[in-house]
Formats: structure tokens, C-alpha cells, sequence
């Protein structure tokens, strides 16, 4: 009987070992490794505790468990490290690449009978607000008779490491509601709008803005 519990218990032992070095190659972050941890150690001390001839893990099962516990916190660390830092120089990239540049290019109307009409967009500068998604883009808007300047907040999301620009039903002061997803890649801007029931494909060039041309 004694031996039996004893062999149920190290079995476990080694089950939770799976689980943790399983899991921590999983885990998004170091706090859901250490939840993790946490619900795994509470699981483990309720099996021992009901093991009554239970005798602990020989040394070097232990020692093992703890080398692969450091090993696995080592790597998760390295893996967030490296994350967050190619994503800030993603970010970084990103705001250089969009101040001071101009989007020119035209728009069409879905269902209208008229030839594309040109638009063009001046970046003044882009800032990153907060944790989510959300820039800030400081621009000129010139479309039609329409010639504006003003803040906009505009979520980009990423499909890998290209850009898009997306706005649901955003109100811009002077111009109205409007929808719109617009891919960035590199020199070339291509995307849908939408104003109301009116909306069509837009597409363009990107370019650097020379100094008289800021002013």
C-alpha cells in the first residue's frame, strides 16, 4: 500500500512537471506563467495531502524539477524581452516612416458613374496612445473643397509587420462620419472608405515632405 501511494505520487510529480514546462512555452506573459504555478502547486499539495504514507521525491527528481522550473522562467524571460522589443521597434519605425509625409492618390464611388477623384493627406506627426492600438495622427485632410487640419485618433492594427489604418464609423469635425481600412506598404497606400451609404476604394502614393512644403 505504501509503495503503491509512493509510485501514484511520483507519477504526479512527473505529470506536473509536463504540465508546467508545457505550459510555460505557452504563456503570454509572466504573470499567467505564475497563475499558472499557482493553481498547478495548490493542485499538487491537495494530492499530497490525501497521500497519508506519502514519502517526498528522492533528491534528484527534485533537483531536476528545479533546474527545468529556472530553465523555463529563463527562456520565458528572454522570449517577453524580445518581443516587446522588436514590437517597440516596430512602433519606432512606424512614426518615422509617417512624419511629415504625404498621402496622394485618388478615391473612387462604388455605383457612381464618374472617374476616380483625387485626395491628398499630410501626416504632420503620429503618436502612440496608450497600451491598445490607438495613434494619434496630427493631419491635413484635402479632398474635393474640403481642406482641414486636425487631430485624428486612429487604431493600426498589424498583419505581421505591415501597417493598416482602420476607422469605424469615426465622426472628423467639418467632414462627417467615416469608415475606412487603408494597408500601408511601404511607398504605396491602397483601402476602402465609406461615408454613410456612399463609399468606393482608395489608392495612392507616400512621400516624404520637403521643408517649404511643411510651411
Amino acid at each position: 500500500m505504501k509503495l503503491a501511494i509512493n509510485s501514484q505520487a511520483m507519477r504526479y510529480d512527473l505529470y506536473i512537471i509536463y504540465v508546467y514546462c508545457y505550459f510555460s512555452f505557452k504563456a503570454m506573459s509572466i504573470q499567467s506563467l505564475r497563475e499558472i504555478m499557482h493553481y498547478v502547486t495548490k493542485a499538487r499539495i491537495r494530492v499530497y495531502s490525501s497521500c497519508v504514507f506519502h514519502v517526498r521525491l528522492p533528491v534528484f527528481l527534485m533537483m531536476k524539477f528545479t533546474s527545468l522550473l529556472l530553465l523555463s522562467f529563463t527562456l520565458l524571460s528572454f522570449s517577453s524581452f524580445g518581443k516587446k522589443a522588436a514590437e517597440q521597434d516596430k512602433f519606432a519605425s512606424f512614426r518615422d516612416k509617417m512624419e511629415g509625409v504625404r498621402f496622394s492618390g485618388f478615391f473612387t464611388m462604388t455605383g457612381k458613374d464618374v472617374p476616380p477623384m483625387e485626395e491628398t493627406y499630410e501626416i504632420q506627426s503620429v503618436q502612440k496612445f496608450g497600451e491598445e492600438d490607438l495613434w494619434i495622427f496630427t493631419a491635413r485632410v484635402k479632398y474635393g473643397k474640403k481642406d482641414v487640419v486636425l487631430p485624428m485618433p486612429l487604431p493600426v492594427k498589424w498583419v505581421g509587420d505591415v501597417p493598416v489604418i482602420t476607422m469605424k464609423d469615426l465622426n472628423i469635425p467639418g467632414l462627417g462620419t467615416f469608415s475606412a481600412h487603408v494597408v500601408i506598404d511601404g511607398g504605396k497606400y491602397a483601402g476602402t472608405w465609406s461615408h454613410g451609404k456612399v463609399g468606393g476604394h482608395l489608392y495612392g502614393t507616400i512621400e516624404k515632405m520637403k521643408k517649404e512644403d511643411k510651411e
